[in-house]
C-alpha cells in the first residue's frame, strides 16, 4: 500500500519538520554545552595536565578547540557541496538522515571517551558536532519545500520552542542522574571518590541518552518529510562545484550592495566572539573558577546553563522589542557593547557567584544577538528569489568565523590563559562596533 505523503503547508508535514528541533537539539545542551565539558575536564587529574594527541602535548581546552574548529572548517567546506548535491539529485533526506545517524552514534560512542583512547575519543566527539552541523544544513533547507512564506516564520519558532523544551527536559532528566547516582541505580559507595566515580558514569550514561533521544525521535521527522524533487540527472563534476558557483556569484553581488557588505563584514567579526565564547563558556568555568568542590562545580555548571537557556528566552524579546523601538543596527551596537564588557568581567571572574551573574548576563545578549543578526542579513537583502544562496553564503561566513575565533582562543590559551583568551575576544566586538557605524543608514528604520 503506498503512503499518501502530506502536502506543502499542511499541520502534519510542519509540524513533522519541527519535531526534528525536539529530536536533536539535546546534542547542543547536553553534549556541546553543559555536560560532556564537565566530563572532559574531569578525565584530567588537575588543571594543568596536558594532553598528548597527534603528535604533539597541548593544554585540554587548547585540544578541544583545535578539534572543534577543525569540525567547523569541515562543515563550512562540505555544505555547499552536499547542499547542490542534494538539490540536484533530490534526495536531500538521505543526506540528513545520514548525519544524523552519524551524530547520534557520536554522541553514544562518547560513552568510551577516554585519554587513553585519545583519538578514538576525539573521532567520537567529531562525529556528534559533524552531524549536528551538517543535518542542519539540509533541515534548514526543507523549510521553503514544507511551508508557504506566511507560515516560515511561524513553524520556524515552533521548532526553535520545541527544541527548547525537549533539550531542557533531557538536560534535567540527567542532571538528577549526575547529582542523584543512587536515583538511577548506580553505585555510590561510602566515599568521596567513589560518589565521584558514581557521577562519572551518569555522565557517561546521558551521553547514550542523548544519541538514543536524537535518532529514535527524528524517526517520526523523517518519515513524513519527502524525499526531495528528483532531477533524474546523474552527479557530474560540475554538481559538486555548483554550491560554490553560488556562493561566488553572491559574492559579486555584495559589491554591488554596500551596505550589506558593510553588514556582513561587521557580523562576520563578531559573530565569531560571540560563537567562541558560547562553545568554551563551560570550559572556562571549570577550569578558571574557585569552586568549593566538585561537586558544587558539577551542580554549578549545569545550573549555569539552565540559566542562560532561560534568561536568552527573555533576552529575545528584549531585544526584538529594543530593535522596534531603536532599530536594528543601534540595537546591536548596544548589545555588542554588552557582550565587549563582559570579556573584561570574565577576566576578572573567581566565585560561583560572579559566574552565575555573567551567564546570566551572557544569556540576555546570547538569544538576541542571534536572532537580531539573521533576521538584519534577511532584512537587508536585496529584491531576489534566490535567497537560499544569500543564506548559504551566510551560515558559510558563520562557520568559517567561527574556525577563526577558536583557533585565536586555542593560540591566546595556549601562550597564556583562557582569561586572556577571553579578554582577546573584546578586540573583535570592538572592531564589529566600529564596522556596525559604518552600515548605511537605510531610508526608514528597520
Amino acid at each position: 500500500m503506498t503512503r499518501t505523503l502530506a502536502q506543502k503547508g499542511s499541520k502534519k508535514l510542519l509540524n513533522a519538520w519541527a519535531f526534528y528541533d525536539w529530536a536533536n537539539s539535546v546534542y547542543t545542551l547536553t553534549i556541546a554545552s553543559s555536560i560532556f565539558p564537565i566530563y572532559y575536564s574531569a578525565l584530567f587529574s588537575s588543571k594543568e595536565q596536558l594532553v598528548s594527541a597527534f603528535g604533539f602535548e597541548m593544554k585540554q581546552t587548547v585540544l578541544i578547540s583545535i578539534i572543534t574548529a577543525f569540525t567547523f572548517l569541515m562543515v563550512a567546506i562540505l555544505s555547499p557541496i552536499l547542499s547542490g548535491i542534494a538539490d540536484y539529485v533530490g534526495n536531500k533526506k538521505s543526506f540528513m538522515k545520514f548525519f544524523c545517524y552519524v551524530g547520534g552514534m557520536g554522541c553514544i560512542g562518547l560513552y568510551w571517551f577516554s585519554i587513553e583512547s585519545i583519538h578514538l575519543s576525539l573521532l567520537f566527539y567529531f562525529m556528534g558536532l559533524i552531524g549536528y552541523w551538517g543535518s542542519l544544513v539540509f533541515y534548514n533547507s526543507y523549510l521553503p519545500d514544507i511551508a508557504f512564506e506566511d507560515q516560515q516564520d511561524r513553524i520556524s519558532a515552533k521548532g526553535f520552542s520545541l527544541g527548547y523544551i525537549g533539550s531542557v527536559l533531557l538536560l534535567l532528566v540527567n542532571l538528577a542522574m549526575v547529582m542523584k547516582p543512587e536515583w538511577f541505580g548506580f553505585d555510590i559507595g561510602t566515599t568521596e571518590q567513589e560518589l565521584g566515580m558514581a557521577k562519572i558514569k551518569a555522565m557517561k550514561v546521558s551521553f547514550i541518552t542523548v544519541g538514543l533521544w536524537w535518532i529514535l525521535f527524528s524517526q517520526y521527522t523523517f518519515y513524513v518529510l519527502p524525499k526531495g524533487v528528483s532531477s533524474g540527472h546523474k552527479i557530474t563534476k560540475n554538481v559538486f562545484l555548483n554550491g560554490f558557483r553560488e556562493l561566488q556569484s553572491v559574492w559579486k553581488q555584495l559589491k554591488q550592495n554596500l551596505r550589506l557588505k558593510r553588514y556582513l563584514g561587521a557580523f562576520f567579526v563578531f559573530s565569531m566572539a560571540v560563537q567562541t565564547i558560547m562553545l568554551m563558556a563551560v570550559y572556562f568555568g571549570e577550569k578558571e573558577i574557585a569552586w568549593a568542590t566538585d561537586s558544587e562545580k558539577t551542580t554549578g555548571l549545569i545550573i549555569s546553563i539552565l540559566v542562560i537557556q532561560l534568561v536568552a528566552v527573555v533576552g529575545a524579546v528584549v531585544t526584538s522589542r529594543a530593535s522596534d523601538k531603536f532599530g536594528n543596527i543601534r540595537t546591536l551596537i548596544v548589545v555588542n557593547s554588552i557582550w565587549l564588557c563582559l570579556c573584561f568581567y570574565a577576566y576578572f571572574m573567581i566565585t560561583p557567584m560572579q559566574f552565575y551573574i555573567a551567564a546570566g548576563l551572557v544569556g540576555l545578549v546570547m538569544g538576541g544577538i542571534q536572532a537580531l543578526a539573521r533576521s538584519t542579513y534577511s532584512k537587508f537583502l536585496p529584491e531576489t528569489e534566490d535567497t537560499t544562496s544569500y543564506f548559504s553564503f551566510y551560515d558559510v561566513a558563520e562557520k568559517i568565523g567561527i574556525v577563526i575565533g577558536m583557533v585565536i582562543f586555542a593560540l591566546v590559551d595556549h601562550i597564556s590563559t583562557m582569561r586572556y583568551a577571553i579578554l582577546f575576544l573584546f578586540i573583535f566586538f570592538l572592531v564589529g562596533i566600529v564596522l556596525l557605524f559604518r552600515v548605511p543608514k537605510e531610508k526608514a528604520p528597520l
